[in-house]
């Protein structure tokens, strides 16, 4: 798992624009003995953001904190442990922080998976007030459009490439020889069992977490009931929504997190099974003009 932070700056139109990150450190590379590896393993969290932002600011890079970024492995995000940081930076830096989560293992396979995500004002609010009321799964996280930008001569290069030459001076001549690309042919793959599996492995264990967060909450229900019984006056009677206020009473969020990725789960399965179906449909056009 690789974190960092993300720095930029907001325009007028409501545009956040990230121009640099860097990573955080990690405490596992740092064993090597040497003093620079112990002063970069004394830094951490705050401080070493704070010390990273003051260096990119003498070298006139923009050290305005935006927000943060994560990879993610075919696309587990909605965990508490995010949903704790994402609340953090948006209620101590700015309401605007965003998180970019990035999936190497679905990008290395040609489906380019980056994704940025800020909490809806609900699911603020709700976590301000430390209720345990309930929110629409889909509504914890708020998606945001992402727009890749490239700067005139990386546009060039890629053009270049993708034309499987480029221009070289030799003596005074410009030449055009071969890059000599290696065009892959990945996303022809007809196999799609290995990601299906995987997903399907994922799926049934996220859905036996919420069969046991489940299984408390009914446990729970079951204890307000036999206390309701017991009393025979009314105003005995444990009411409802303080019960599930009271800091007993088994957190609500967990379960929504656990149903958000499930959803987020299927539309992934629904996605590489149209894909799949998209390639059979292709290869059975090739085998009917390859009969003619």
């Amino acid at each position: 798992m690789v974190t960092g932070s993300l720095l930029g700056l907001t325009d007028g139109n409501g545009v956040l624009e990230v121009t640099h990150a860097f990573p955080f450190p990690d405490n596992k590379h740092h064993k090597s003995g040497s003093d620079e590896a112990e002063d970069a393993a004394g830094l951490e969290g705050h401080e070493f953001q704070l010390e990273m932002m003051r260096m990119l600011r003498e070298v006139n890079v923009d050290n305005n904190c935006v927000g943060w970024y994560q990879s993610m492995y075919l696309g587990i995000y909605s965990t508490s442990n995010l949903l704790e940081n994402q609340l953090s930076y948006q209620t101590d830096l700015s309401p605007n922080a965003v998180v970019i989560l990035y999936d190497p293992m679905q990008t290395t396979n040609g489906t380019m998976v980056l994704k940025c995500y800020r909490l809806s004002d609900e699911c603020v609010a709700l976590k301000e007030r430390e209720s345990n009321a309930f929110i629409d799964p889909k509504n914890i996280f708020e998606e945001i459009p992402v727009t890749l930008t490239n700067p005139g001569l990386v546009r060039a290069l890629l053009t270049d490439i993708s034309d499987g030459s480029t221009a070289d001076s030799i003596n005074g001549k410009n030449e055009l020889y071969d890059m000599g690309t290696d065009t892959s042919f990945d996303r022809l793959d007809m196999s799609t069992n290995p990601y299906l599996e995987k997903h399907l492995e994922f799926l049934c264990g996220w859905v036996d977490e919420l069969s046991s967060e489940q299984h408390k909450f009914q446990y729970y229900a079951r204890q307000l009931s036999r206390g309701g019984d017991k009393g025979k006056n009314r105003r005995n009677k444990v009411d409802e929504a303080e019960a599930w206020a009271s800091s007993e009473a088994p957190r609500r969020m967990e379960s929504l997190l656990i149903s958000n990725q499930i959803r987020t789960y299927a539309d992934q399965m629904e996605k590489f099974s149209g894909n799949g179906l998209s390639k059979l449909y292709l290869l059975d056009g090739l085998h009917k003009n390859g009969a003619k």
